[in-house]
């Protein structure tokens, strides 16, 4: 079985709550990265999303942005990321994501990358600009290297094009809490219940909210209503404040704890 599926299993037979944390992969690099991974694991992380640094990341705000920039700066290159992964791999089976945007996997050739990807320990990709609608032969290649293929719905996604996608996809459905770009927010999203419900109508699939959650409170508001929670800028921006500190794991494992902790409270109803 597939790494975020036996994850997700094991949550929903224990009544809990996943925390996903997003990373820029090679910031400040790839050793970092690696350190961190590790690191994640033991603080009780469920799934690692890291983020292949590309020079148009449309989707991201400043502080991701950023994080790619510092990426690509490092050398960090997608054949690197999984390297990288591999490397993780020999120690640790924490379910891996790869947030990519498709001129990474087009330049690479789709069926190589994909193949690699598996080879190296990847669990699934999010092709951030990748339409189900045109994904066929992608949707192929992964489900033929057991990759689970996940998409995104936002709220402004018509209910009828929000149950096209969730059958389409597989792993889980990361429903982007509020329009525009990824980072840091004041509040939750007031519609996240009904929203989630909307997409939980079309699919068993588990439903991970992200975009915005930056401290505990929120993630356990969060947790509330969705299968897991999604925390990357506010991670993302302690990495850029401590990244060149050679105690860089240490210097995030407070913030991390209290927002694993934070999730883990929240019990499956």
């Amino acid at each position: 079985m597939n790494r975020i599926d036996e994850r997700f299993a094991r949550l929903r037979r224990e009544g809990k709550k996943g925390f996903i944390v997003y990373i820029g992969a090679g910031d400040p690099n790839l050793e970092a990265t690696r350190q961190l991974a590790l690191g994640f694991d033991k603080l009780g992380v469920d799934v690692l999303e890291l983020g292949v640094p590309f020079s148009d990341p449309l989707a991201d705000g400043l502080v991701n942005q950023l994080a790619a920039q510092r990426g690509l700066e490092a050398g960090t290159t997608p054949p690197k990321v999984l390297e990288t992964v591999a490397r993780i791999r020999k120690e640790v089976q924490i379910p891996i994501v790869l947030y990519i945007y498709y001129n990474l996997v087009h330049h690479h050739g789709p069926e190589r990358f994909v193949r690699d990807a598996a080879q190296a320990g990847v669990d699934g990709l999010l092709v951030l600009d990748l339409p189900p609608e045109e994904s066929a032969g992608y949707e192929k290649l992964m489900a033929s290297a057991g990759l689970r293929t996940i998409y995104l719905v936002a709220p402004t996604t018509p209910e009828e094009r929000v149950a096209f996608i969730v059958k389409r996809g597989s792993g889980f459905i990361y429903y982007i809490s509020r329009e525009g770009v990824t980072g840091m927010q004041s509040k939750v999203a007031s519609n996240l219940a009904e929203q989630v419900a909307k997409i939980r109508a079309h699919t068993a699939l588990p439903v991970a909210v992200g975009f915005g959650v930056s401290n505990p409170e929120q993630a356990r508001v969060v947790a509330q209503e969705a299968d897991g929670v999604v925390v990357g800028s506010a991670i993302v921006n302690q990495i850029a404040q401590h990244g060149k500190s050679p105690n860089l794991v240490d210097k995030l494992e407070t913030f991390v704890t209290s927002m694993v902790r934070a999730v883990k409270e929240v019990h499956t109803r």
